[in-house]
C-alpha cells in the first residue's frame, strides 16, 4: 500500500512545488519560516560552541538600585547567632497547636513523612530539645559578616589551633547545599583543621576552611532582586575568598555547592588550586549515550564504565528514572512558584520539619522508604537534625532557599556560559553509592577535563559532610597531597 502511495503524493508535491505561486501571505511566511530555522540553528551552534571560562562579571542583589556614588562597605564584622525566650516561646506555641493527619497503614515513609513517626520528632523538639545549647554549640566557630554586592554574606572561617613545622596551611572554601546549612561541615573542620588529632594521615597539608552561607540561606541576607542563581554565587564567594586575602585556594562542594564551586573553577581558574565534589551536575542527553546506556551493563568494559559503575547505575531505568521522579517532585514545585508552598512552611515548623526532614531520611539512604521511621536517627542525631531545620526557622530562610530553584532552572540550560565551558582545574570526585544519582568518570570527564582523583566511596549518601566526614575527609586530604605534588 506505502509503495503506491508515497511516489503518488510525492509526484503531487512536486507538481505543486513546480506551479506555485507567491501570494502576499507566503511572501510574508517564506521569509518568516527562513529566519526562524536559521535562529535555531543559530541557537543550536552556539550552545554547542565550547568556551574556555566564564566572565566574571558583576552584580547587585540590594534592596533598590544600586548606589551611584560610595564604596561598598568591605569591612569584615564578627557575628554571633543569638536567641531569646520571644524566639522559643513562639516556636512552642506553635508546635503545641500542630495538626496532623494519620497515615496509611503500612505507608512508612512511600508517602512522605510519616506523621506518626512526625508526632514522636515534635514532642522530642518540644520538651528535650535544647535550642539554647545547640546555639552555645554553633558559636564555637567563629563567625562573620561581609558586605558584597549589596547584602550581608554570612560565614565561619576556622584556622588550625596549631601547625607543625613543615605543613602547609592551605585555605579550603566549603559550600552546603538545600535543605542543609553551613551546619552540615561542623563535624568534617575539626578533621581537616586538625587531622593528626582524630588519626588522618594527612602528610604535610593541613587546613583553614571557610563556609559561607548560600545568600537567602541561613544567617546570610536574601537577594532583594530577581535572578540570584548559581553563578552570582560564585562570584560572590570569589570577592569573599579575596576580601579574607586569598589568592588560591581550593574549593568543595555537593547539591548546590557542586555547582556553586564548578562555576568557581570556571570563573577563576587561576584561582582555585583545586576541585573537590561529591556530586556531579551532567548533561545526559545525547546519542552517545544512549549507546553507552543500552550497551553498558553488558559489556561495560567497551563504554568506559567499571563493573561498580554497572552496579550503581542498574537497572537503569528504576535508578535513573522512577526513583529520580519520586524524589524530585521537590524540585519541580520550587523550579516553577516556589513562594506558594513556602507561604505554608515558613508558618509552621511542623511543616518545615516534615518538609526538610524527609530528604534527610531517602536521600541518605533510598531502603529508608520503608521504615517507619525514615531511618533517620540510624545515621543522625535528632538534635543534629532539629538544630538545621532550626536555622532555616529562625533565620525564615526556607522562601529565599526554595527560590534559588526558580532562578537556577528559568533559563535552556544549553545557552547559559558555564554548560559550554568545561572544567580544567584538577578535579577529584568522591562517588558515594547511595547518592541520588550516579555518575560515571567517562561521563564526568565530558565536563571535568582533569580528573586526578575519583573515589568509589565504600557507604555514604547525598549529605556526605553530615553522614561520613571522616571518610570525606580523608578523601580531600588524599586529593591535596595529590595536587600539591604535581
Amino acid at each position: 500500500m506505502w509503495r503506491d502511495v508515497l511516489p503518488n503524493a510525492w509526484e503531487s508535491i512536486l507538481s505543486r512545488i513546480r506551479s506555485f505561486q507567491y501570494s502576499q501571505k507566503n511572501a510574508v511566511l517564506v521569509p518568516v519560516a527562513a529566519v526562524g530555522v536559521g535562529g535555531m540553528l543559530a541557537c543550536w551552534l552556539m550552545s554547542r560552541r565550547k568556551i574556555k571560562s566564564i566572565e566574571m562579571g558583576d552584580g547587585w542583589w540590594g534592596s533598590g538600585e544600586k548606589p551611584l556614588k560610595g564604596k561598598e562597605d568591605e569591612s569584615i564584622r564578627p557575628f554571633k547567632i543569638e536567641t531569646s525566650d520571644e524566639e522559643i516561646e513562639d516556636l512552642h506555641r506553635r508546635l503545641d497547636q500542630a495538626r496532623y493527619a494519620p497515615p496509611l497503614e503500612g505507608a512508612a515513609f512511600n508517602y512522605g513523612f510519616n506523621s506518626d513517626y512526625l508526632q514522636k520528632v515534635v514532642a522530642y523538639w518540644r520538651n528535650k530539645f535544647d535550642w539554647r545549647k545547640q546555639v552555645e554549640i554553633l558559636n564555637k566557630y567563629p563567625h562573620f559578616h561581609t558586605t558584597i554586592e549589596g547584602i550581608d554574606i554570612h560565614f565561619i572561617h576556622v584556622k588550625p589551633s596549631y601547625v607543625p613545622h613543615g605543613k602547609a596551611v592551605q585555605p579550603l572554601l566549603m559550600v552546603h547545599g538545600w535543605p542543609g546549612s553551613f551546619y552540615e561541615f561542623y563535624k568534617i573542620i575539626p578533621l581537616l583543621t586538625d587531622p593528626a588529632k582524630y588519626g588522618l594521615d594527612s602528610g604535610d597539608v593541613v587546613f583553614e576552611v571557610i563556609c559561607p552561607s548560600i545568600p537567602g540561606y541561613g544567617f546570610s541576607e536574601a537577594p532583594h532582586q530577581q535572578g540570584f542563581d548559581t553563578l552570582a554565587t560564585a562570584r560572590i564567594f570569589h570577592k569573599l575568598m579575596k576580601r579574607l586575602g586569598f589568592k588560591e585556594y581550593y574549593v568543595q562542594g555537593g547539591d548546590w555547592g557542586s555547582r556553586v564551586t564548578t562555576n568557581m573553577s570556571q570563573m577563576l581558574p587561576q584561582a582555585v588550586k583545586g576541585l573537590h565534589l561529591n556530586l556531579v551536575f551532567i548533561n545526559v542527553r545525547g546519542l552517545k549515550k544512549v549507546i553507552q546506556v543500552m550497551l553498558g551493563a553488558y559489556v561495560p568494559w567497551l563504554v568506559g564504565f567499571t563493573r561498580e559503575d554497572v552496579r550503581r547505575m542498574y537497572p537503569f531505568m528504576q535508578k535513573n528514572v522512577f526513583d529520580i521522579l519520586r524524589e524530585s517532585g521537590y524540585l519541580h514545585i520550587q523550579a516553577t512558584k516556589p513562594d506558594t508552598a513556602g507561604c505554608g512552611l515558613n508558618d509552621s515548623p511542623v511543616g518545615l520539619a516534615a518538609y526538610i526532614l524527609e530528604k534527610f531520611s531517602t536521600w541518605t539512604d533510598k531502603s529508608f522508604l520503608r521504615k517507619d521511621d525514615g531511618g533517620l536517627e540510624s545515621k543522625y542525631s535528632l538534635d543534629d537534625l532539629l538544630t538545621n531545620v532550626m536555622i532555616y526557622w529562625v533565620t525564615a530562610s526556607i522562601v529565599p532557599s526554595m527560590r534559588y530553584y526558580k532562578e537556577n532552572f528559568a533559563r535552556d540550560p544549553g545557552l547559559i556560559a558555564d554548560s559550554r565551558a568545561g572544567v580544567y582545574v584538577p578535579t577529584a570526585i568522591a562517588a558515594f553509592p547511595q547518592e541520588i544519582a550516579h555518575t560515571p568518570q567517562v561521563w564526568a570527564k565530558n565536563t571535568y577535563k582533569n580528573i586526578v582523583r575519583f573515589s568509589y566511596m565504600p557507604r555514604g549518601g547525598h549529605f556526605a559532610a553530615f553522614e561520613e566526614p571522616k571518610l570525606l575527609a580523608q578523601d580531600i586530604i588524599h586529593f591535596v597531597r595529590r595536587v600539591e605534588q604535581l
